[in-house]
C-alpha cells in the first residue's frame, strides 16, 4: 500500500490491526511461487530396515519432506507412508493425526484393536481404519505392515481429525483370499482397449457411491501378467506404490527406469508419463495409494494413455 493510500486511510480513521494484516499481490507476482517437484523415488534402505532380523518393533517413515520443502513428515504433499515392524509377541500403539489409515500386511499375522473394534489380520490382508483414534497392533508372528495415512493433508490445513461420528467410514477388512479372487476374476474378463490396467479398486459400505476408500485417498491392487506392458499413461494424482509381487520387471517414469524390488515402495510424480513392464515369470501385483479421491471430487483426475 502506498504512503498516500495509508495516509488517506488514517485520515478516515479506518486503519485497524486487521487492515494491517492484509497483503496484496497482482497477476504479475501472485503466481510466481515455485514449489519443489515431487521426485521419482524408490525406498530401498527403509524396506531393508523393516525386514532386517534385528529391527525392533516400531515405525519407519518413508519421508521426502526435505525434498518437498515441508515442515512435517510426508511421502507426498498429502500422503505419508510407513513400514511398521512388529516382532512376534509384541505390540505397537499408534494414534495418527489423520482422517483415514490404510494398512496392508506384507508378512506375519496379528490383530488390531481400538476402543470399539477388533480386527484379526494375516499376510495379504488390507485394512482401512478411520483416523484420529488410538490403535494397538499386536503380532502373533513376526509382522511387517505397510501403513499409509493422510497426515500431511491435515498438517497442511492445520486441522485435527474429525470426531468419530463424522469420520470417513467405519473400519473395513479386505481378506487376502478375496483380493486374489477379485484379481483372478478380472483377468477372465475381456479387456477393453481403453481399460486402465487390471486393477481391483477397494471401497467400503460407507464410500460405495464414490468407489473409493476415503474422500481424498484411493486404494487399488494393480496387476500385470508376465510378459505384458501397461502402456504409457498419465494422471494428475500422485501414486505411492508397494511392490507386492513383481521381481524381474520395471517402470519407466519420465524416461527414467525404476526396477521393481519386492516389498519396496516407489513414488510416481503427478502428471508424469509412465509405463509398467513385466519381464518376470509371474503375475506382478502392486498396491497403490493415490490422492485420487481429491481429483475425482474436483473432476480433474485426467487419466489418459499417451500412445
Amino acid at each position: 500500500m502506498s504512503a498516500t493510500a495509508r495516509a488517506a486511510l488514517a485520515q478516515e480513521n479506518r486503519e485497524t490491526p486487521y487492515t494491517e494484516r492484509a497483503r496484496y499481490f497482482d497477476s504479475g507476482n501472485a503466481f510466481a511461487i515455485k514449489s519443489p517437484d515431487v521426485p521419482r523415488h524408490i525406498f530401498l534402505a527403509e524396506r531393508d530396515r523393516a525386514f532386517a532380523p534385528d529391527t525392533a518393533t516400531g515405525l519407519i517413515d518413508l519421508d521426502l519432506s526435505g525434498a518437498l520443502d515441508l515442515a512435517y513428515p510426508a511421502t507426498t504433499p498429502l500422503i505419508l507412508a510407513r513400514y511398521a515392524r512388529i516382532r512376534a509377541g509384541e505390540s505397537l500403539s499408534t494414534a495418527f493425526r489423520s482422517s483415514g489409515e490404510i494398512y496392508y500386511a506384507i508378512q506375519g499375522e496379528g490383530s488390531t484393536r481400538g476402543q470399539h473394534d477388533h480386527i484379526e489380520w494375516k499376510a495379504g490382508d488390507a485394512v482401512f481404519l478411520p483416523g484420529g483414534e488410538a490403535w494397538t497392533h499386536s503380532a502373533q508372528k513376526d509382522a511387517v505392515l505397510w501403513v499409509v495415512t493422510n497426515e500431511p493433508q491435515l498438517a497442511f490445513q492445520g486441522l485435527e481429525p474429525p470426531p468419530r461420528e463424522r469420520r470417513a467410514g467405519a473400519p473395513a477388512h479386505f481378506l487376502a483370499e478375496r483380493i486374489d479372487a477379485q484379481i483372478e476374476a478380472l483377468h477372465q474378463k475381456p479387456a477393453a482397449e481403453d481399460m486402465p490396467g487390471f486393477a481391483v479398486v477397494f471401497s467400503s459400505e460407507s464410500m460405495e457411491a464414490k468407489r473409493n476408500i476415503h474422500p481424498t485417498m484411493t486404494l487399488a491392487m494393480n496387476s500385470l501378467p508376465a510378459g505384458e506392458v501397461q502402456r504409457p499413461h498419465h494422471h494428475n494424482s500422485i501414486a505411492v506404490t508397494l511392490c507386492v509381487e513383481g521381481e524381474g520387471g520395471y517402470s519407466i517414469t519420465g524416461g527414467e527406469r525404476t526396477d521393481w524390488s519386492p516389498h519396496a515402495v516407489f513414488v510416481t510424480p503427478p502428471g508424469a508419463v509412465h509405463s509398467h513392464h513385466n519381464e518376470g515369470p509371474v503375475l506382478a501385483k502392486f498396491l497403490i495409494v493415490q490422492d485420487g479421491g481429491l481429483y475425482y471430487h474436483c473432476r480433474t483426475m485426467g487419466f489418459a494413455y499417451d500412445t
